[in-house]
């Protein structure tokens, strides 16, 4: 049994437990009845189970691997040998006598508590459970007749029932969580289910698990805080520009190009990791796209009509505000995507505003896009679309579930544990707050590009897309571009990244930092964190194999390599521009209105 010595355990308080059940009896009774109008309401697209179509891969999967029936067979004979050996090894443990380990996972953050080693019962569910998950995820790799993509998605799938199912989710096979509900009378399992009911009433029926402290926050005020105007809106975005820390500038500046998958504030969070006011620092005039949270009123709008009322008319506005018509630009994820669009249209028209642009972990070519195009099919996509069609936009939360599951046990399995087992509340964290601000995306942009970017790879070939009657071709691409990867970027895989390499023909420097999707980028010199990697040869091979072979690692941060290349394609210093006086009027203080559209609060 788990170690229950230290506080005496107590009795809840009678009257207290009998108030909070009362209470939570009204919120599920309200819940359910909304729950049931929505399902109304919605219909039938919304209210069916299968969006993913797992039903069929499953099916298809199970049929062949019946198929050959020695195999399974065989693969249980193994297990059930396993099985025999943990048995053996419990016994010998209980009666005193060493015990080997068969599995273990030290490294796994799930499994920490000492318990876990110590207690030969938790120690046995523990290696149970990691003989079983071993096993499950190890199915696919002997079945034949499933195409790439179907083991792809069985072995993702495979994965998120086996996490789902790990003991520590579990009040009576938790350690951690039986010594807390003893030594509290079980208050702990009461407040979790009132933090449940609080999820399910933010998420509108939907539980939308609380990462972070969301009272803690607020983006105007302690995140989104560098100073700044709003200098120009369409119906797609604000423009902001912010407030020089010095007194001469750089003469072109310096756009940003946020997804809008998510918001533009993960570059500003707070003071001391801001990249925004990193770069406004060393000098340079920074314009940052903050684009709307869209609804059904923006439905039909396309990702033809991000680049046009997006980074073009964000080159229209500038030029307005400070007088100059050269830039030099920076794309971040889908942003970057858009920006190697964008770059490719102007190059087709001899349009040169932009003299240079960065890459932040953006894609072009999505032959190797990883574990996202688990969610790439027909059946999915026709599914998905349906549901955005219906509502007019892809519902942001279901895009935060689907990154969220990338990494399901630090972004959903351990805040069940921590919310609604243990019943805590969230530790206030800025990064977490960001990520849990979800933006909606338009209908037709939405399924655009699913289909011609993930599903057929359009982009990377000559005249694949056209935008705005002019078929692009990103070859004709000749701007110097700085391309940063993550090594760890579960999103934007490096070496699909790295595949940008190859097809513009301007001088590219690549850069690979440690680290994933956000802290990959979000690394601020003074946190001397992570490292970086360079490779100085003039051409970039093919692969990333080869480039890394000739690689060097830098400890600490990438910024100041990237300041190194972009301030001598910058111009020469200007007196520095105040965005209250420039050119065109200030609308609002940054971070702007758009950014403080929230969809859950």
């Amino acid at each position: 049994m788990a170690d229950t010595t230290g506080p005496t355990p107590r009795l809840p308080d009678p009257a207290a437990l009998q108030e909070a059940w009362k209470d939570i009896a009204e919120r599920s009774q309200r819940l359910l009845q909304e729950f049931a109008e929505k399902q109304a309401k919605d219909g039938p697209v919304a209210a069916s189970g299968d969006v993913l179509n797992l039903t069929g891969t499953f099916l298809d999967f199970t049929a062949k691997l019946m198929a050959d029936p020695q195999k399974v067979v065989t693969a249980q004979m193994e297990l059930m040998q396993q099985y025999m050996r943990l048995w053996q090894a419990t016994a010998d443990r209980m009666m005193g006598k060493p015990a080997e380990t068969v599995i273990d996972a030290p490294k796994d953050k799930r499994f920490a508590d000492p318990a876990w080693r110590d207690e030969a019962i938790f120690d046995h569910v523990k290696q149970s459970y990691l003989l079983t998950s071993r096993w499950l995820t190890g199915l696919s790799k002997d079945v034949e007749g499933l195409s790439p993509h179907e083991r792809k998605k069985v072995d993702f799938h495979m994965r998120q029932f086996v996490d789902a199912m790990a003991p520590t989710n579990f009040v009576a096979t938790n350690p951690q969580v039986l010594r807390a509900t003893v030594e509290s009378g079980g208050e702990n399992l009461v407040k979790g289910l009132r933090n449940v009911l609080e999820d399910l009433e933010r998420g509108k029926g939907r539980l939308a698990i609380r990462q972070t402290d969301m009272k803690a926050f607020e983006v105007g005020r302690n995140v989104a805080t560098a100073p700044g105007k709003v200098v120009f809106q369409n119906a797609m975005m604000q423009l902001l520009q912010y407030s020089p820390t010095t007194s001469e500038v750089y003469e072109r500046p310096l756009l940003i190009v946020p997804p809008w998958i998510n918001k533009f504030y993960i570059l500003d969070l707070k003071a001391e990791n801001s990249f925004i006011r990193w770069a406004v620092d060393q000098g340079y005039t920074v314009f940052v796209i903050s684009w709307v949270n869209p609804d059904e009123k923006l439905a039909a709008k396309s990702f033809e009509d991000y680049m046009l009322e997006g980074p073009l008319a964000a080159l229209d506005a500038i030029e307005k505000a400070v007088g100059a018509r050269e830039v030099t630009a920076i794309g971040y994820c889908i942003g970057g995507t858009l920006m190697a669009a964008t770059l490719a249209w102007m190059a087709a028209r001899n349009d040169n505003r932009i003299a240079a642009c960065t890459f932040f972990t953006a894609q072009v070519d999505f032959t190797e896009a990883g574990e996202l195009t688990v969610f790439i099919d027909e059946e999915q996509i026709s599914n998905i679309e349906a549901m955005a069609k219906q509502r007019g936009y892809m519902d942001g939360a279901e895009m935060a579930t689907t990154f969220n599951l990338l990494r399901a046990n630090d972004l959903i399995w351990s805040f069940v544990v921590n919310n609604y087992l243990m019943g805590k509340d969230p530790f206030p964290f800025d990064l977490l707050y960001w990520n849990s601000d979800a933006t909606r995306l338009p209908a037709a942009m939405h399924s655009y590009y699913l289909r011609n970017m993930y599903q057929r790879n359009l982009l990377v070939q000559p005249g694949g897309i056209t935008l705005s009657n002019i078929p692009i071709d990103l070859r004709k691409v000749a701007i110097p571009c700085y391309i940063q990867a993550g090594k760890e970027d579960h999103i934007a895989p490096l070496k699909s990244v790295y595949k940008l390499t190859q097809v513009f023909n301007g001088p590219v420097r690549f850069m690979l930092a440690g680290s994933g999707h956000i802290a990959g980028v979000i690394n601020p010199p003074k946190a001397n964190k992570y490292q970086h990697w360079l490779n100085d040869t003039p051409k970039n091979p093919p692969t990333f194999e080869a480039w890394m072979a000739g690689a060097t690692e830098h400890k600490g941060s990438w910024w100041h390599d990237w300041d190194k290349w972009l301030a001598p394609l910058s111009g020469p210093k200007v007196p520095a521009r105040d965005p209250a006086t420039g050119g065109l009027p200030a609308l609002e203080d940054a971070p702007g209105s758009y950014v403080k559209v929230r969809i859950v609060d």
